[in-house]
């Protein structure tokens, strides 16, 4: 018989039907006459109780369960048959009590890594293969499979193409040079070419500059992705909205609760879009998500507010009801500047924003999200359209960074620069290999039109909705500096 979901059977009318249940045994209870079992299956929250009365088995062969019982222990598996019946137990609607039970597999006590008792995440990161069976991560894995089809679900209503950026690409999208290379050339012969090199004054780390990438795989030098940007954009110019929503990679040797070296981005690049369509296009997004969160996963939400961040619930609402207020850079370095004796980092116009600025701002000065929009040029990535100069002669760009209370930064987006001539000056005023951007500068030369885009870390955002700590928590298997396991 194929087992039911244990959602679905929480939900049933205890009208004595037979079912199936399949899970993980998470507590038994065994108090002379009366079984009772807790089983979960990670398709919610809540878990399933089945129930063996020994004095009135029933249809049920008490041997073949007394048996069953001796190893239905904390962690292992098992397939129960049983009838669905009205529960006298508080806080559930249903149990099912058993006609037979067979243990799937085994789970030894004395090796099992995860026992009842309080247990760090430190301790679960360790664990990562086994540490989706607990009430934090199945909560934490469920939630990022709703908001993947939250964010899907958002696009598509609104007319936007789904595409697949390269994972292996041979141009850097932030200039930044934080990425992992790609190659089948042997690692010994480049080391001897290094030690060659350090023998003859070149500098070690200059020691790449010897290397015939002719002779690798991809005929040149290729890195694994951080970010689809740039590919999207060719996509855009001719699809007019598209979105990527897929894996990219740093190499920044960042040890952080924030940080990750793999980590899922979406990437929404839309024709004919100006900075501030941009703009009404993240607060619309945001607060879909955020929504959809609190509407559709309240369970594991509630779960979220009790265990790991009291008050996350408000803080998601308060996103969601209130209007984003729009400020540019230089109007929010001057508020900021009033309080700088309260900054570790004091600001000053040209400087990047940290997060204990954008916090204030959200939290102290606007009470709200902000969105800081138009950047000095410095700051910000090569692709982004210049303003005029200021009164004093200052250049910023059309970039906007989108903050929200408890966190900061959530999102980063800007109008690209669509102008064949200024994008090629910037580039060459940053000594950028233009052989490796000649197919991106060809947008501007061939049917060139004015779009913008932005940028989400998938993980960022499950972070910041689940209210965990570190990022390293809202992934199944984290990677970061000296950190590749499973």
């Amino acid at each position: 018989m194929k087992p039911i979901l244990i959602k679905d059977l929480l939900t049933s009318e205890p009208d004595g039907r037979t079912v199936t249940v399949c899970g993980w045994v998470r507590t038994k209870r065994d108090s002379k006459n009366l079984v009772f079992i807790q089983v979960n299956d990670g398709s919610c929250f809540a878990s399933i109780q089945l129930t063996f009365d020994r004095t009135n088995p029933g249809e049920a062969n008490p041997a073949e369960i007394e048996e069953a019982l001796k190893s239905t222990l904390t962690g292992a598996s098992v397939k129960a048959e049983g009838k669905i019946i009205p529960s006298p137990a508080s806080g559930q609607a249903v149990e099912v009590t058993l006609t037979s039970l067979t243990v799937l597999g085994k789970c030894p006590q004395e090796e099992y890594p995860l026992q009842k008792k309080n247990m760090s995440m430190e301790y679960l990161r360790d664990n990562a293969h086994l540490r989706a069976r607990t009430n934090t991560f199945g909560a934490v894995f469920r939630l990022r499979s709703q908001m993947a089809i939250a964010l899907h679900t958002f696009f598509q209503e609104r007319g936007f193409v789904y595409i697949s950026a390269p994972e292996i690409t041979c141009s850097d999208a932030e200039g930044a040079g934080e990425m992992f290379q790609v190659t089948t050339l042997s690692l010994e012969k480049i080391a001897e070419l290094g030690v060659k090199a350090g023998q003859n004054g070149m500098k070690i780390e200059d020691a790449h500059k010897i290397v015939d990438y002719s002779k690798d795989f991809f005929g040149k030098k290729a890195n694994l992705t951080v970010s689809g940007q740039l590919e999207a954009e060719t996509l855009a110019t001719a699809l007019s909205r598209v979105y990527t929503f897929g894996p990219t990679f740093r190499a920044e040797n960042s040890n952080t609760p924030r940080h990750l070296s793999e980590f899922w981005m979406c990437e929404p690049e839309m024709a004919f879009y100006d900075l501030f369509d941009d703009m009404d296009l993240e607060e619309e997004f945001l607060k879909y998500m955020l929504n959809w969160a609190l509407t559709k996963c309240s369970e594991d939400m509630a779960f979220f507010e009790k265990r790991i961040q009291p008050g996350v619930i408000a803080q998601l609402q308060h996103v969601v009801d209130t209007p984003f207020k729009r400020i540019s850079y230089t109007d929010a370095v001057k508020e900021l500047e009033k309080f700088n004796d309260k900054f570790e980092f004091p600001i000053t116009w040209g400087k990047e924003l940290q997060t204990e600025h954008e916090r204030y701002l959200t939290e102290q000065i606007f009470k709200s999200p902000v969105m800081v929009y138009n950047y000095p040029k410095d700051v910000k990535a090569f692709y982004m359209k210049q303003n005029e100069p200021d009164e004093q002669g200052r250049i910023t760009v059309r970039a906007v960074d989108v903050l929200v209370p408890g966190l900061g930064e959530i999102t980063g987006g800007s109008e690209r620069e669509e102008n064949y001539d200024k994008l090629l000056q910037v580039c060459n005023e940053r000594g950028m290999d233009m052989t490796n951007y000649q197919w991106y500068l060809d947008l501007r030369k061939f049917g060139t039109v004015p779009h913008s885009g932005f940028g989400l870390g998938f993980a960022r955002l499950l972070r910041y909705i689940t209210g965990m700590a570190n990022i390293r928590d809202v992934i199944p298997y984290p990677r970061a500096p000296k950190l590749a396991d499973f």
